[in-house]
């Protein structure tokens, strides 16, 4: 058990020597990209969670 480990630690190391890692701008852009996108997300969520409640209501409102 403890012989699979070491080789999965071994393995690991080595991959992670061949990633390449964004920069610092690249990194920011990135950051800003998914912010707004889940900004954006968020935002049409909201509109359509509203709207779909007015509908509910009107129609529990006519029973």
């Amino acid at each position: 058990m403890l012989v699979r480990f070491t080789h999965y630690l071994r393995e690991t190391s080595q991959e992670m020597k061949r990633v390449s890692w964004p920069n610092r701008a690249e990194l920011k852009e990135s950051t800003i990209v998914v912010l707004v996108t889940v900004a954006v997300i968020t935002v049409l969520l909201f509109a359509v969670d509203k709207i779909l409640d007015l509908g509910i209501k009107q129609i529990i409102s006519l029973a």
